[in-house]
């Protein structure tokens, strides 16, 4: 590493899942396409999209008991089928999380192949994301048999109780019963081996490993990142250490990383109220599941507090309505409220994820363990919405101007609390972005009393419908302008002086 990749304030992400674009990539050109042969209109146009970052989800040496696993799997083999009803043994290629060894799969190619997409898109001015994994290994990872030592082990008593939160290993003449990666709310994940973040050398060890890691990309996701924090883990492991073999370090080993490994944008997938401490931490930007809940299932009210947040901390959220972990953001919302979620998420300070497949409104979510599902049509509308949001979140104002939440205040009923309202501003010039949440027709009055100049008249240029208005600043600023919007509408203005 030369060097913290330099990017915009508020950037854009996109996450490919890396085995299946190159599998389509293959199928389209005949002939198999590693990561070094991606053809170059393929980066072109990723940043057409304007991206700051291309996370490649799923690089790394897979575990083949974990493709074994899957294949033996009823529960899998029932998802495999929903998406892709012919699919094949060779189709099946194991979990991404599952890892035997921090090394490029041969699916995806070499050490070669790796360093040529990172400089293909970073001479585009995009920063390569790839994935960090420190929960777990996979249980074929040759840690478990050269260093039993690095994981959770419980006792044969443990492992009767249990048998599918641990797997037994004969190592040094000794049946040893290792515990399987979990999280407290989730079945074991029984392709996987978990590793002991309070013996010293497991954390050096998964040092190492980022440090071989950055000279191949200028940041890190790292999975399920809260699971390493010295207070969940005493929580969930704490009673397998009754002899207290291991003492629970003073200093959390993300600060070790951190420290170590300073030159990388580091993103953590965290969950339980943790984000604020591992943005604390040094992390630059932490999953913001809270927003995406609140959208799919809480009420509008509950999303217009939750963006009350202090922008500080806002900043150094990723934000999204989608990803690899969740179903497709159209089955989510359905057509008739994608236009207000996507552009609510698609303009709010932070980092902002897309996932491939999102823009052309794909709605088979691709298990990992697969490589490829049946094939969808593009939904022209779909596409035709990211097309017109790209154009405006990657405008300058976006990220150089000042943000700031918006009340909507009642007009002549009680439904301004479906609307959200907020706004990008940068010198006199103004970007307002209103959206419906609910299923049905709303109002609301917006008060532009500390952003508008009350002495002028104002353009208003609304981006999907074209619509042109122009406004007094003295009306704008008090009582307001009166916003009416259909259900799942969104609605985005350029608002600017008249001249």
């Amino acid at each position: 590493m030369t060097g913290k990749f330099k990017f915009r304030n508020h950037p854009l992400l996109f996450e490919i899942n890396t085995a299946s674009w190159l599998f389509d990539l293959s199928d389209q050109l005949g002939k198999t396409v590693h990561l070094g042969d991606v053809p170059s209109h393929e980066w072109d146009k990723i940043k057409s999209m304007g991206m700051d970052f291309v996370w490649l989800m799923g690089i790394w040496n897979r575990s083949q008991e974990s493709r074994r696993i899957c294949l033996s799997s009823q529960e899998l083999c029932t998802q495999f089928e929903k998406v892709l009803p012919a699919y094949s043994a060779e189709d099946i290629i194991g979990s991404c999380y599952s890892i035997n060894s921090y090394k490029p799969d041969p699916l995806i190619g070499n050490w070669v192949d790796l360093d040529r997409a990172r400089t293909e898109l970073n001479k585009r001015g995009i920063g390569l994301i790839l994935d960090f994994i420190p929960n777990h290994t996979g249980i074929d990872h040759h840690w478990v048999f050269e260093h039993p030592e690095y994981y959770i082990q419980g006792t044969q008593a443990d492992y009767l109780k249990d048998k599918k939160a641990f797997f037994t290993v004969k190592a040094r003449e000794k049946t040893l019963y290792i515990a399987h990666g979990r999280d407290p709310y989730f079945p074991p994940w029984t392709d996987t081996a978990q590793l002991n973040y309070f013996n010293p050398a497991v954390r050096s060890a998964m040092v190492d490993n980022i440090k071989e890691i950055s000279l191949h990309c200028n940041g890190l996701r790292c999975d399920m990142a809260m699971l390493a924090l010295n207070d969940v883990f005493m929580r969930m492991w704490g009673w397998t250490n009754p002899d207290n073999q291991f003492q629970m370090p003073h200093d959390e080993f993300w600060s070790q990383v951190l420290t170590e490994v300073p030159g990388l944008v580091y993103l953590a997938e965290a969950y339980w109220d943790t984000e604020w401490t591992l943005q604390q931490l040094g992390f630059d930007f932490v999953y913001d599941k809270r927003l995406y809940d609140r959208l799919k299932s809480g009420l509008p009210h509950d999303v217009f507090l939750h963006l009350k947040a202090d922008l500080a901390y806002q900043v150094k959220l990723l934000r999204f309505i989608e990803n690899h972990d969740e179903p497709r953001s159209l089955i989510t919302f359905g057509k008739g409220l994608l236009p207000a979620n996507a552009a609510l998420f698609a303009g709010l300070p932070g980092l902002k994820l897309f996932f491939q497949g999102q823009m052309e409104g794909r709605q088979i979510r691709l298990p990992i363990q697969i490589r490829r599902s049946k094939e969808e049509k593009i939904d022209t509308a779909v596409s035709a919405l990211y097309s017109s949001l790209l154009s405006v979140i990657n405008e300058d104002i976006c990220h150089s101007g000042t943000w700031r939440l918006k009340e909507v205040f009642s007009h002549t009923d009680q439904t301004n609390d479906n609307l959200i309202a907020y706004l990008w501003k940068l010198g006199g010039e103004i970007r307002l972005t209103v959206v419906n949440l609910a299923n049905k027709t709303s109002r609301g009055r917006v008060c532009f009393q500390d952003d508008v100049n009350e002495e002028v008249d104002y353009n208003l240029e609304e981006f999907f419908s074209g619509l042109s208005l122009r406004e007094n600043g003295q009306i704008m600023a008090h009582p307001g302008l009166i916003f009416e919007l259909s259900g799942g509408q969104a609605q985005i203005y350029k608002i600017y002086p008249s001249i």
